[in-house]
């Protein structure tokens, strides 16, 4: 399982090896479409031009897409100038117009909604991709009306080209039909049609109006009434204007402004593409060797080299292609001529092979690069397989071939890499010859010496433990007599410790049933046993630990529930019902420190505190005794409330028998007055119902105890009306993990008012409407309420 596991997880990284080179491929797409968009230019000179900014400012190339992608974002105040194709800095005619995302000057930002913004850049981005692969007008034609559907509503789109007798012809078209297309394939050089009129002008013509526009222009349509809104956008090529795109929809309607900034950038981005058909055909020129390289078999490809003025190499252009071979993107074949070796393999840049082409060019001996794993698909399943790279020159060029490495070379090395993985090695004893092979695995995990050779199987259990001959000794004698296949564990001694092996045999019999040859394998799997061993101890103390946690939780459950008795039913004190919850927590195996205590003091004022102990087990139990009988003598002996949490802070601050810090609420009840005074250390605060609505009563200043030697609390007083409902709780009652506690509060305040009856026994159903799933921390909650009438 473990070498399964590995083979696995190599074969997951030469995945994601593969994924990631196809991220580069479309984040530079995207970076060569906005280039195009800018500038005008042709995809080759887009990616000319990214090679040659990311050699001067010494960035990769995917640093360099990234950051031209970078520069084109909203946070931009003006158009920078880009170099155009022959790398000049002149401006690109593009930024003459306000580019999606690229305003020319702040109030046009100021204008823009930046959502629209942001979606035609994506758009744009992807359309840039897209052009990419486009070969053909007709191509183009179908690629513009993908993209353009969901952001114009576009159902159309046509491509004229100006003829030089003055008139247009359909190269391209999509979402019309072939009589239409047939009908308007040449257009004369006549008034009142739209596509000529925005060529001359090299202005779009947006018709929006369709009662208006058909009286002034010739509409296209069987019958024109199918499109209710047009746009035709000349395609700048220099100084003139040689193409003209359609976009037509069915909807009637203006564009809208960002509509018609995507559609001109759209124009700009398309202007490269359609040059770039024509400068591709002069490749396909000998097709002499093109001929000869569709017979070939594997992938091959003629490179010639594109040279600087300096005469340095910058790029390759593939002047043939083999039908098996592809580059990153899908292209294969034919599709792949005329383009760069660098526009089509973006990472070979810098690599060792880009070197290795560069050193057979220049001294004629062939390259051979190291091999590399790749993906493909064989009888419709994914199949791993090896190959490696080799250049030879041809003529000024060369020739680059993909070889696929041998069947049984592939074997040989998945066979040495499954020992390897699996830490285990192959092992063959020849009965009749006592011929003995071993793998050099075996020497390895037996710490043999591999010019001491191997030894006979009979002498193989002289080499475990003495504990583990017998069990060695009978696996042998049975195959070797009668032909039965072994699997038994053993042990031997290294420099290094002992080591804990298995081996695995089965016999190869003669013709009458005789074994003649043993074969099988030894494999280590000391670090099994290691981890098997180690999981058992670890087992049995994590037992032997939960054992006593559960005796601890026993005690200090006993402990808890004989220092803090809970009431049956509800309690009349000083004129008050009282109603008492203590819920313990589900999740842990600790008991909580919550108590509540509720008295009548001599006077005939009565004292109510809930608090909670920071912590766990015996020792939060024992704190939360020593506090709670603590806080009502001091009360009781006349204290005041804040002198009380004062000596409190005191006690828990400097007992080293004492556990941790503690947060508390006291509050006095005197009936005659129905007045209430609190004081509080760090809790919560008490919540108040009162004609249907319920409110926190405000906190007085009051820091938990055992926090700080000189804390400061204050007293907080409340007069309560007869109907009145007081609820003091713990912290438990209102958090959740991972959720703020004023969450909590409302939730406890709207559950209070839901939930909410003068009948006894109405506590339950509140704290089953706040508590919801595992309770992660004990509740404690006092519910006081102060009668209409007195009783």
């Amino acid at each position: 399982m473990a070498a399964l596991a590995k083979v696995v997880a190599r074969q997951r990284a030469e995945l994601d090896r593969l994924r990631d080179q196809a991220a580069m491929s479309a984040v530079l797409e995207r970076a060569k479409g906005v280039l195009m968009a800018l500038t005008g230019c042709t995809p080759n000179a887009a990616g000319e031009e990214l090679q040659q900014r990311a050699k001067a400012a010494n960035r990769s190339l995917l640093e360099e897409c990234w950051i031209t992608l970078g520069e084109l974002v909203p946070p931009l105040q003006h158009a920078v100038p880009q170099p155009d194709a022959a790398g000049s800095g002149a401006s690109a005619p593009f930024l003459d117009e306000p580019l999606p995302g690229v305003p020319a000057t702040r109030d046009t930002l100021e204008a823009e909604d930046a959502d629209d913004t942001h979606d035609a850049f994506v758009a744009l981005g992807r359309l840039g991709e897209a052009l990419a692969r486009v070969g053909t007008p007709q191509d183009l034609a179908r690629c513009l009306l993908d993209h353009l559907r969901p952001e114009v509503d576009a159902d159309a789109v046509m491509i004229f080209q100006h003829l030089p007798t003055g008139g247009l012809e359909l190269v391209g078209h999509c979402g019309i039909g072939d009589l239409l297309a047939t009908q308007w394939r040449q257009v004369p050089p006549l008034t009142g049609v739209a596509a000529l009129d925005a060529l001359r002008a090299r202005e779009p013509r947006w018709l929006e109006d369709f009662g208006t526009d058909r009286e002034r222009y010739l509409l296209i349509g069987d019958p024109p009434e199918r499109w209710r809104s047009r746009a035709w956008l000349p395609v700048p090529a220099g100084d003139t204007a040689e193409v003209c795109i359609g976009v037509l929809r069915e909807r009637a309607g203006s564009f809208t402004p960002s509509a018609r900034r995507l559609l001109r950038a759209v124009a700009r981005l398309c202007a490269g593409r359609l040059r770039a058909f024509g400068a591709r055909q002069e490749y396909a020129a000998n097709s002499a060797v093109q001929a000869v390289f569709d017979t070939l078999p594997g992938a091959a490809m003629l490179l010639s080299p594109l040279t600087t003025s300096s005469g340095e190499v910058e790029d390759y252009r593939i002047d043939a292609a083999t039908p098996d071979a592809a580059d990153i993107v899908g292209r294969t074949g034919h599709e792949l001529v005329g383009h760069r070796i660098l526009e089509c393999f973006p990472s070979m840049a810098g690599e060792e092979l880009w070197e290795g082409c560069l050193r057979t060019r220049e001294t004629g001996e062939p390259f051979e690069g190291p091999p590399f794993a790749h993906h493909q698909v064989v009888a419709g399943g994914a199949e791993l397989s090896t190959y490696s790279v080799r250049a030879a020159r041809l003529g000024d060029g060369l020739v680059l071939a993909w070889v696929r490495q041998d069947s049984s070379d592939r074997q040989e090395q998945r066979l040495a890499d499954v020992q390897r993985l699996g830490n285990l090695g192959w092992a063959t004893w020849n009965l009749v010859t006592h011929e003995v092979n071993w793998s050099s695995q075996v020497f390895d995990i037996l710490d043999r010496d591999p010019a001491r050779g191997p030894v006979q199987l009979a002498d193989l259990p002289g080499l475990s433990l003495p504990e583990d001959v017998p069990a060695l000794i009978r696996a042998i004698r049975d195959i070797v007599h009668d032909g039965y296949q072994f699997d038994v564990p053993f042990r031997i001694r290294t420099a290094d410790g002992v080591r804990h092996l298995r081996a695995v045999a089965e016999a190869v019999p003669a013709a009458d049933g005789t074994p003649v040859e043993v074969h099988g394998f030894v494999q280590d799997l000391t670090a099994q046993r290691s981890a098997e061993l180690a999981l058992l101890e670890s087992e049995q103390e994590i037992l032997t630990q939960h054992g006593v946690l559960r005796a601890e939780r026993t005690l200090a459950a006993r402990l808890q529930h004989a220092l803090l008795p809970l009431p049956t039913r509800p309690v009349r004190l000083a004129d008050l019902r009282i109603e008492v919850a203590y819920l313990p927590a589900q999740s842990g195996i600790h008991v909580g420190g919550d108590w509540f205590s509720a008295i009548e003091l001599p006077d005939g004022d009565a004292l109510f505190v809930v608090g909670d102990v920071a912590g766990h087990g015996i020792g939060a139990v024992a704190t939360m005794a020593q506090l709670r009988f603590t806080a009502k003598g001091m009360v009781i002996t006349g204290s005041s409330l804040t002198g009380a949490l004062a000596r409190l802070n005191t006690l828990l601050l400097h007992s080293r028998d004492l556990h941790g810090t503690a947060t508390m609420v006291l509050a006095r009840y005197t009936p005659g007055e129905r007045r209430l005074v609190w004081a509080q250390a760090g809790h919560p605060p008490p919540l108040l119902l009162r004609d249907g609505e319920v409110r926190y009563l405000g906190r007085p200043r009051g820091m938990l105890i055992g926090a700080c030697s000189s804390p400061v609390y204050e007293e907080a007083e409340c007069l309560l009306e007869p109907g009145d409902r007081l609820i003091l709780y713990t912290d438990g009652l209102v958090e959740r993990p991972a959720e703020g506690i004023d969450l909590g509060l409302t939730r406890l305040a709207e559950a209070v008012v839901t939930h909410h009856t003068d009948e006894p026994g109405s506590l339950s159903p509140l704290l089953a409407a706040v508590l919801e799933g595992e309770r992660r921390d004990d509740v404690c909650v006092v519910d006081i309420r102060v009668p209409d009438e007195p009783e």
